[in-house]
């Protein structure tokens, strides 16, 4: 086979779309083609939401990435998982006396200072917090799809308004994205259910594992429960899919954040939609043997 035509089976693999009904094996075996989602950006291997992590999850042919987009005190969108920013950023030292260095206390020109890299490795000094305009860029750059989580939505009113202002304004609301290469997710059922009553076209997954007995109840707003791997089953992940979402398909599982090959093979052989990592490598491996 050429060269280019393996590139585009194997984008073909990674990139299937995985809302669409998956094609599984017997229960003993592996689900045949779960997504692979590198979490915040290739994670393991460069400063987590940063561009630097987008570019490197698409040369390890990712084709799915996940990011937490949170705002600053003048109402800028960025990608940063934590509410503050101490852990990913230079913030102590650059604001010393600013403590607890809350995302919402900063304004974006302030935040954009900040250095986002050199607490992974001396080789991503300088990188930035990107704005979510500047990350849908660069993931659309490299036609990626996304798994955007509203972080904390509870400390920012209107966010959800506000992140699909910006995803219409990048592009992202047509039918191209709205069917195959958007998700928005959250752990808040209320963020959710705005998501969908302000724009009914896009996909949303509800973080976390209800009781079997509450999933019903999501159906009319959410098209995925997203769940740690520990609260994972085969029955579980059944139970999801016996329930049709507000699109009118089957609800979908993406289990979280798994970072080796046991545990990968174990949560496809439930039967999982797509499979969340910080090590989309170990997880390819296990599931495509490449």
């Amino acid at each position: 086979m050429h060269a280019q035509a393996v590139v585009a089976t194997t984008a073909a693999v990674l990139g299937c779309v995985a809302l669409l009904p998956p094609v599984h094996e017997a229960r003993a075996g592996i689900a045949v083609r779960p997504s692979v989602i590198a979490h915040r950006g290739a994670s393991a291997y460069a400063p987590e939401n940063t561009l630097d992590a987008v570019d490197k999850a698409a040369s390890m042919d990712v084709l799915w990435v996940e990011n937490d987009v949170q705002r600053t005190k003048d109402g800028e969108l960025v990608v940063i998982h934590d509410d503050t920013l101490r852990r990913t950023t230079d913030a102590e030292t650059v604001y010393p006396g600013r403590a607890p260095w809350k995302v919402k206390d900063f304004t974006a020109a302030e935040t954009a200072r900040l250095d986002a890299g050199s607490w992974f490795g001396p080789a991503y000094a300088g990188a930035r917090v990107p704005t979510l305009k500047a990350y849908l860029d660069r993931v659309e750059h490299h036609h990626q799809k996304l798994l955007l989580e509203v972080k904390n939505p509870e400390l920012y009113p209107g966010i959800e308004q506000q992140i699909l202002k910006v995803l219409s304004n990048e592009g992202w609301l047509d039918r191209r994205h709205l069917d195959g290469r958007l998700v928005v997710q959250s752990f808040s059922a209320a963020s959710l259910q705005t998501v969908h009553r302000l724009k009914p076209g896009v996909r949303t997954g509800l973080l976390g594992a209800p009781a079997v007995g509450d999933l019903r109840r999501y159906a009319g707003y959410t098209d995925l429960i997203n769940p740690s791997h520990t609260a994972l089953s085969s029955a579980y992940v059944d139970a999801v899919h016996a329930l049709t979402g507000p699109h009118g398909t089957p609800m979908r599982v993406f289990a979280w954040t798994v970072d080796d090959a046991v545990t990968a093979r174990t949560v496809a052989g439930y039967g999982v939609d797509g499979v969340i990592t910080d090590k989309a490598d170990v997880v390819r491996r296990a599931l495509y043997r490449y």
